[in-house]
């Protein structure tokens, strides 16, 4: 969900002929849009159709593509006509295990409780909880776009950097939500609401380390370093 996922920092040691060959493999091998993409595109066509998303939140996510587009053009353009390699190998178990975990609690988890909010008719969980999985369900559609279609390193940082931080706000914005609902008619039961504050707890920590523990340490060094790299051998 954040952080590429592919060769590791060896392939760095590859020579130019073994890189292109290996690039090329790569890049037959994959589609336009993995399941999980598709299944992040259905979620933000959804809420969306439903008016559950605010206009700010939804001229972002356009922004996004455009802005995405223009640093490709401008600034970080593909060095290669075939794919760059992620930062971090495919077979990595601790990575993939912390991007399921990140999916779960993240994604799947604030999704079945909007749908129970509106069971319940929690209109204001609801309204607190739907900014983060829309802006997250985009970012993931962003993610596999990026990579799919051969845009550079620097260009798959930027998608969960950028919204990883515009998420930061509506994290926060949804735990003050959950906090000052309680003992509201309309806020649902007293287990929701003490649900709803520990998915919104769990998920303002969980990010938080995302993108400075993470994304800002430790991926995009690793990503800059292989991109000027391999833009100075060639």
């Amino acid at each position: 969900m954040s952080g590429g996922v592919g060769p590791t920092g060896s392939d760095i040691r590859l020579s130019k002929g073994e890189f292109m060959q290996k690039s090329e493999k790569q890049s037959t091998q994959k589609g336009f849009l993995s399941f999980r993409q598709l299944n992040a595109l259905a979620v933000i066509i959804v809420f969306s159709a439903s008016g559950m998303v605010s206009l700010g939140d939804f001229l972002f996510s356009v922004f996004t593509i455009v802005y995405v587009f223009f640093l490709s053009r401008i600034a970080f353009p593909p060095l290669s006509p075939f794919a760059d390699p992620p930062v971090f190998a495919q077979k990595n178990k601790i990575l993939g295990l912390y991007v399921s975990c990140a999916a779960l609690i993240g994604l799947f988890l604030p999704i079945c409780y909007i749908f129970e909010g509106i069971l319940e008719g929690d209109k204001k969980g609801i309204k607190a909880a739907t900014p983060h999985v829309f802006l997250l369900a985009s970012q993931v559609f962003m993610e596999g776009l990026t990579f799919n279609a051969g845009f550079s390193l620097p260009m798959q940082v930027f998608v969960p950097v950028f919204f990883n931080s515009k998420r930061m706000f509506t994290l926060f914005d949804w735990l003050m939500a959950e906090i000052v609902k309680a003992g509201e008619p309309s806020g649902g039961s007293s287990r929701r609401v003490y649900f709803g504050r520990l998915l919104a707890v769990t998920n303002l920590v969980l990010w938080s380390f995302n993108l400075f523990g993470f994304l800002l340490p430790v991926y995009l060094p690793r990503a800059f370093k292989r991109y000027y790299g391999y833009k100075e051998k060639i």
